[in-house]
């Protein structure tokens, strides 16, 4: 099948052939966003209005922080900030103050429009919501494919299989892309591709677990001396940066 350029990067994935392709495009697509939002981008109305309402969580604000364009995210943060007083200066005017003994009274009163402001902006993050949208449409680009393009399931089939969220992500979309038999075929298939290669870190790791027996010192390595990284992969779906 030919190449579309909305294929690509889910192609480039597992031409990778790393643990978790959807990791790989993960690590790839928050780089990306970072360092777009770093660039002269962040000059740009529509990127600023939309950090400003969103704002950046805890791990891409210091991803972000690293970057060293200390200015840019300065001036992010400024006018973030600015929106967000402004926000909530306006929910204060609207909302008249509350006796304090009767709210105490009421155990299961309703939570204020002003907590639940601040609740929503400390979930929001203008990072996440870019990398999520477009795993979700990369996802949908996996299961055309796999409808589509034989070589690409056979790719799949040979491929490292998937860490413990993405095999849960996968599986679950199925349900909705896929029907029947071939539903069936995909989850056989997505199971067999999931457990043996769990099973093959989980083997590697256990022998980078004995090497520190000093009955196994003089052994080779094998494929366990990296073992600890690609678990890290499967487990939590994060890939260390060992620079």
């Amino acid at each position: 099948m030919k190449e579309k350029i909305y294929t690509i990067p889910v192609l480039d994935a597992f031409n990778e052939n790393d643990e978790c392709p959807f990791c790989w495009l993960y690590s790839k697509i928050e780089t990306d966003t970072i360092e777009f939002i770093t660039g002269p981008s962040y000059m740009e109305n529509d990127i600023r209005d939309a950090t400003n309402e969103s704002g950046f969580c805890d791990v891409h604000m210091q991803k972000i922080y690293n970057t060293k364009n200390r200015l840019g995210l300065a001036l992010m943060l400024y006018t973030h900030q600015m929106k967000y007083q402004k926000d909530i200066k306006a929910i204060l005017k609207n909302n008249p103050k509350v006796d304090a003994k009767g709210f105490f009274n009421k155990k299961n009163a309703p939570i204020s429009e002003l907590k639940a402001y601040i609740d929503k902006v400390n979930i929001d993050c203008y990072v996440c919501n870019k990398v999520d949208k477009l795993m979700d449409r990369y996802i949908d680009t996996f299961f055309y494919l796999w409808k589509k393009d034989s070589s690409f399931v056979d790719q799949v089939k040979t491929s490292k299989g998937f860490c413990n969220n993405h095999f849960g992500v996968l599986y679950e979309a199925s349900r909705s892309k896929l029907k029947g038999e071939e539903l069936n075929q995909f989850i056989d298939i997505l199971c067999d591709i999931y457990f043996e290669n769990i099973a093959r870190v989980q083997e590697d790791l256990d022998w980078f677990v004995k090497k520190f027996d000093y009955r196994y010192k003089e052994e080779p390595w094998k494929e366990g001396k990296d073992a600890l990284p690609r678990s890290i992969v499967k487990i939590n779906s994060y890939t260390l940066n060992e620079k």
